[in-house]
């Protein structure tokens, strides 16, 4: 991202017109400043603090393309229908597109015709995308990882792509014309110290800048209630909806079909409300999302996917109707509410401790271990089978698992990208220690529970658990359950 703009009063001037912000906030500023120096960056802010601005006026400002990794087609369908109202030269890529479509962006990247191209780790590595971007002829100036926390969560098992985009700026680079920088910058929301540096090295940032604000949220109320019983979860979803018939929120579940149960249950006593799930049509979930914007449904209950990217101002409200299995999820979740700066209230239900009354949250968190172990088990059998050297989909026609067992050697320390399709064990398969690597899989959910019963400021808690030791020293929020319980 080579700074061709030294004025800074110019950029002002070009943000000023497109977006109509009068100034930036802190630190929009310094981070835009840093990805036209062409330097790495890592970039941890709270939800609506502005992030994608961050990156799309850098990349107006320059000539050549920015590519923006995204987890969703959802944030990137947002993203670029704002970009492209406000008439800037954006696109996006995503198995869902029509093949016409995909070979009009393709050519519009060959004429270099883009500032920024949103797409999805997996799309980046498909083989007919990958050799248009790395042709000799398209300027590319940088690279943005978006939600970067999906790497931490995602890129061992679920998205094992996201392992191997360390290996893309060297091989792009390689193909480019002699000098030419590509900044690295990733952007996400909620990052404790350990996931930071996860996803610097992972991306192989080189002395990346590092942008680090506090979550801490003043318009925000956090409260955990027990369930007692399914009935009384249903009770507690009701009691507190009430009083807020005419706002705006959001009800999270871990399941489809809890998504569409509790849906039914909630349209039969006269609320206005939709299931959204990853098990929709990709027209459905647009139909969802929309109407949950012009608000003609007042709520959602949708599973994790739903909300990320999305600017809605005015939610008033979060429920989880079961607690999340990661602490950085919960955060991300209850940051959609109170954007505006106006209170927002975060209700999260869990079952009583011994599961006797209600054991649906222990079942919940038995069957994501197994899973867990049953997938390690599966590695384990297949690991000394691997070759010490290959080349990624010839592992994958060879081995099922074959990606996930790469990721997972990867994650290990014991496995270096070549590029983004061959790979080198560095050491002697034996070694791997597995059960180490799950039983750190296993820390985050310890965590969660943690939250959930600590009689501490949960705003506190939440400040020691993403790193903010100094700030959390002494704190209270004065307005979670635990401060009101104590006052």
């Amino acid at each position: 991202m080579n700074q061709s703009l030294n004025n800074w009063e110019k950029i002002v001037q070009t943000f000023q017109h497109i977006w109509g912000y009068e100034d930036f906030r802190y630190p929009q500023k310094e981070i835009i400043q840093c990805l036209l120096e062409s330097q790495d960056a890592l970039i941890v802010m709270p939800t609506g603090g502005g992030k994608s601005l961050c990156f799309q006026l850098p990349a107006l400002l320059n000539e050549g393309l920015i590519l923006v990794i995204s987890p969703l087609v959802a944030l990137m369908e947002n993203q670029v229908y704002d970009l492209k109202n406000r008439q800037l030269p954006a696109e996006l890529l995503h198995n869902e597109i029509p093949r016409d479509q995909k070979k009009i962006t393709l050519q519009k990247i060959k004429n270099n015709q883009l500032r920024l191209l949103y797409l999805s780790p997996e799309t980046l590595l498909i083989n007919s995308v990958w050799q248009v971007l790395v042709s000799p002829d398209v300027k590319i100036n940088g690279l943005i990882l978006d939600e970067a926390h999906c790497l931490v969560q995602w890129g061992e098992t679920f998205r094992p792509a996201y392992r191997r985009l360390g290996a893309v700026r060297t091989a792009l680079i390689e193909q480019k014309a002699p000098h030419t920088k590509i900044a690295i910058a990733a952007f996400t929301a909620t990052a404790n110290p350990q996931s930071q540096g996860i996803i610097e090295r992972v991306l192989q940032l080189e002395n990346p800048q590092i942008f680090c604000l506090s979550p801490y949220r003043s318009n925000l109320n956090l409260n955990v209630k027990i369930a007692w019983t399914p009935r009384c979860r249903r009770d507690l979803i009701l009691q507190f909806i009430k009083p807020r018939k005419r706002q705006s929120g959001l009800i999270y579940v871990r399941s489809r079909r809890d998504s569409e149960i509790l849906t039914q249950w909630l349209q039969s006593v006269n609320y206005k409300v939709g299931a959204y799930h990853a098990g929709l049509s990709p027209q459905k979930r647009r139909e969802i999302e929309n109407k949950w914007l012009e608000e003609s449904l007042q709520f959602v209950v949708c599973t994790s996917a739903f909300g990320l990217g999305i600017n809605k101002a005015n939610v008033r409200w979060i429920i989880h109707f079961q607690s999340p299995y990661l602490l950085s999820e919960y955060l991300q979740e209850i940051g959609r509410g109170g954007r505006d700066g106006n209170p927002a209230h975060a209700l999260t239900l869990m079952s009583e401790p011994t599961g006797w009354l209600d054991p649906s949250d222990q079942q919940r968190d038995k069957y994501l271990k197994q899973q867990l172990q049953k997938q390690y088990q599966q590695v384990k059998q297949l690991i000394k089978q691997i070759p010490k050297q290959g080349e990624i989909n010839a592992i994958t026609q060879q081995f099922t698992q074959g990606k996930i067992i790469l990721s997972l050697l990867h994650s290990a320390g014991q496995l270096e990208w070549i590029d983004p399709f061959n790979y080198r064990l560095k050491t002697n398969i034996s070694t791997i220690n597995l059960s180490q690597l799950q039983s750190s899989q296993n820390e985050p959910l310890k965590q969660m529970r943690q939250y959930l019963y600590t009689k501490k400021c949960r705003w506190q808690f939440l400040l020691e658990a993403f790193g903010f030791k100094e700030e959390a020293k002494e704190f209270k929020c004065g307005h979670c359950d635990n401060c009101h319980r104590q006052s």
